[in-house]
């Protein structure tokens, strides 16, 4: 009041004072300060009674809470020791009283919640970001916790409803006599009601106060008909089902994975929809590459760029479009297998496991270099050699699809040793997953604790060579005393009905999948070596089993490389065209050399004309990239730009691979094996 008082007359001194102004503008602006003087002091005057009333007002209301939450004590006491009400009546009543005595205290806390937030935002600076940020973050938690109390307290209302309809129901039926059909029914009832307790999981009250759970605010979002009444109707039955997307505030969709009511069968109509939709367009798409000469795998890399975000983004399910796909390359590598026999394997071995070694060693040291030059930090620079060093043995696998592959006059088959490489390269994926965490630490240590993360680094690659020796361990015990028995068993159980042999199969894949994965080994690696264990009971056998194996592994193929094509973005392309294709030269040029350089040194002399071959396999960058990158730029480890460039060098060198193949393929194989190799 004092200093309202001083400013209004400071005004009323200062103002006659000004050189422009005349008497009449004086005596305007003294009326107004008068005026504004009065009003303030009249507000003030009011805000101090409103304070007042206010405080009275609350502590009345508190009292008053007291004394309701000692009636409703008193209230549930009575209700126990009434031996007239049923325990369903008792239970109900119960319910409802301690849900209103909870609402009470929710509602007392929320009002000096209210409290601290003002007091702690007056004793903050206004000035200062990083404050009002902690206090926006505190506000931010207080209402998610205080939503969540909400949804609970309404969950719990439910059961109270429900409670009180059982008792209503129990009332009716000591009123009047069931006949034996109701009798049944309202003991299925019972049953069903015991069932959905026991299969209940109680998923959100088992986590909610686990370490590293979030409360964090998500829309739920229903989807348009043009019909408003069969919308409706639609949205209350996806209400009940759970069947609506969730996303939350980084924009991340969700969908429902494992109901809470588990009788009920559900299916996701967004996958379904995505996985139609790419099996029609895929046939346009393959036949118009098959047409114009490339191989049909660009055809459902096309379809994907289609149907993705940088389409026409109809594909919804995207992860699932993704999951679906690996099966893919497990059903791929199976095959690849399959044609791999372990004698070839014997014979190829030591190139297989030295040439990606070298080949990767090379690839991290022209990175450090070229990052020392270009200023890159050396993580940064060793994750992107890491995943450019890298090839795709799917496409690889396709390449090769048909091929003769027979070994004359004691030669290297050029196949056998671009397969063995592949597969090598697949475990240093494996490793590279493994020794990530590693790496991201690595980035933002000091030089202090660079000799614990090498030290860290050699360890976990002690582990994945322990467990490659566990793998094939296992792989020689498994093809001397089970897969012959297991196969026999499986074949003469198909007679007639091949239902029996795919399954065998396909649990065989999945078991050897499973044990590399245990291992901390690449799961590619258990798919490829479950085909090598197979192939060793004999060429009949292998026929049999492809002939089986790949129609599943084609429309399974069909859908990952379509998922390659959703990370696809041709208009990024398009703006960095001259810079993509300079990288991707260079990329395509240099793994070749790398490539040459180290076959010309391990390769016997007698089989030095099959390197051209190899290396044209090996010049583009493996699919597996994009997991690499994604994982890489979640972690921090690389930013957004270079994620892109990662991802459009990877789509350019895979577009690429098909004419530097058949260029080596016309140099260095003779024409008979030229046909059915191309």
């Amino acid at each position: 009041m004092k200093v309202t008082g001083f400013i209004s007359l400071w005004m009323l001194v200062s103002l006659p004072c000004g050189p422009l102004a005349n008497p009449g503008e004086h005596e305007d602006v003294v009326k107004h300060a008068i005026k504004l003087h009065r009003g303030k002091g009249a507000v003030i005057t009011q805000r101090k009674q409103w304070v007042l009333e206010s405080c009275r007002k609350l502590s009345g209301l508190l009292r008053q809470k007291n004394v309701v939450l000692n009636k409703l004590k008193n209230a549930m006491r009575a209700v126990e020791k009434d031996a007239g009400l049923s325990d369903e009546e008792k239970l109900f009543q119960v319910h409802t009283f301690e849900i209103f005595q909870k609402e009470l205290n929710e509602s007392e806390n929320s009002v000096f919640q209210a409290i601290h937030g003002l007091q702690r935002a007056l004793q903050g600076d206004y000035k200062d970001v990083v404050n009002m940020k902690e206090s926006s973050r505190q506000r931010l938690e207080a209402l998610r916790e205080a939503a969540i109390k909400e949804e609970m307290e309404y969950v719990e209302l439910l059961a109270a409803e429900k409670h009180q309809v059982e008792a209503l129901k129990n009332m009716q039926h000591q009123n009047k006599s069931l006949s034996m059909l109701d009798e049944i029914l309202e003991d299925v009832r019972k049953a069903a009601d015991r069932l959905e307790e026991e299969i209940e999981e109680h998923a959100f009250d088992d986590n909610k106060s686990v370490r590293g759970v979030n409360f964090e605010a998500v829309l739920r979002v229903e989807e348009d008909e043009a019909n408003s009444k069969r919308n409706a109707s639609k949205r209350e039955v996806e209400d009940d089902l759970g069947l609506s997307m969730l996303i939350d505030s980084q924009n991340n969709q969700y969908i429902l994975t494992k109901p809470r009511d588990s009788t009920i069968p559900r299916a996701d109509h967004h996958f379904i929809k995505d996985i139609v939709t790419i099996g029609m367009l895929s046939l346009p798409c393959g036949w118009l590459c098959t047409t114009i000469g490339l191989p049909t795998m660009f055809g459902y890399i096309i379809c994907g760029v289609l149907l993705g975000p940088s389409g026409l983004n109809s594909i919804k399910s995207i992860v699932q479009v993704e999951t679906l796909g690996e099966f893919g390359v497990f059903f791929t590598l199976f095959l690849v297998g399959l044609e791999f026999s372990p004698e070839r394997l014997r014979k190829v071995w030591k190139i297989s496991l030295q040439g990606p070694c070298y080949m990767t060693v090379l690839m991290i040291a022209f990175g450090l270099l070229w990052g020392h030059l270009l200023q890159i930090r050396p993580t940064q620079s060793v994750f992107i050699s890491t995943c450019l060093s890298l090839s795709s043995t799917p496409l690889v696998s396709r390449f090769l699809a048909g091929s003769v592959r027979g070994d004359k006059e004691g030669d290297i088959d050029y196949s056998s040793v671009l397969l063995g490489m592949l597969v090598m390269q697949d475990v240093q994926l494996g490793l590279f997953i493994a020794i990530m965490p590693t790496l991201i630490q690595a980035g933002v240590s000091t030089y202090s604790s660079i000799f614990k993360e090498i030290l860290r680094i050699l360890i976990l690659i002690g582990q994945i060579l322990f467990s490659l020796a566990a793998v094939f361990l296992i792989c020689l015990v498994i093809k001397t005393y089970l897969i012959g028995p297991y196969y026999r068993k499986l074949h003469a159980e198909s007679k007639g009905n091949k239902e029996i042999l795919i399954l065998g199969i396909t649990a065989f894949i999945f078991l050897m999948l499973t044990i590399t994965e245990l291992l901390d080994v690449s799961m590619e690696l258990g798919c490829f070596l479950a085909g090598a264990l197979i192939s060793s009971q004999g060429h009949m056998v292998t026929e049999e089993i492809m002939s089986c194996i790949e129609p599943i592994r084609d429309f399974l193929a069909i859908i990952f490389f379509a998922s390659i094509g959703l990370h696809v973005f041709p208009t990024f392309v398009i703006y960095e065209l001259t810079v993509l294709l300079f990288l991707t030269l260079s990329v395509v040029i240099m793994k070749f050399v790398l490539a040459v350089l180290v076959l010309s040194l391990i390769l016997p002399k007698t089989s030095q004309y099959i390197k051209w071959i190899v290396s044209a396999g090996l010049a583009q960058v493996s699919e597996f990239s994009f997991v690499l990158g994604s994982r890489a730029r979640r972690a921090g480890i690389i930013s957004r730009e270079v994620y892109l460039l990662i991802l459009s060098v990877t789509t350019l060198s895979l577009l690429l691979a098909p004419a530097l193949w058949r260029a080596a393929i016309m140099k260095c194989v003779p024409r008979p094996e030229r046909r059915s190799s191309t």
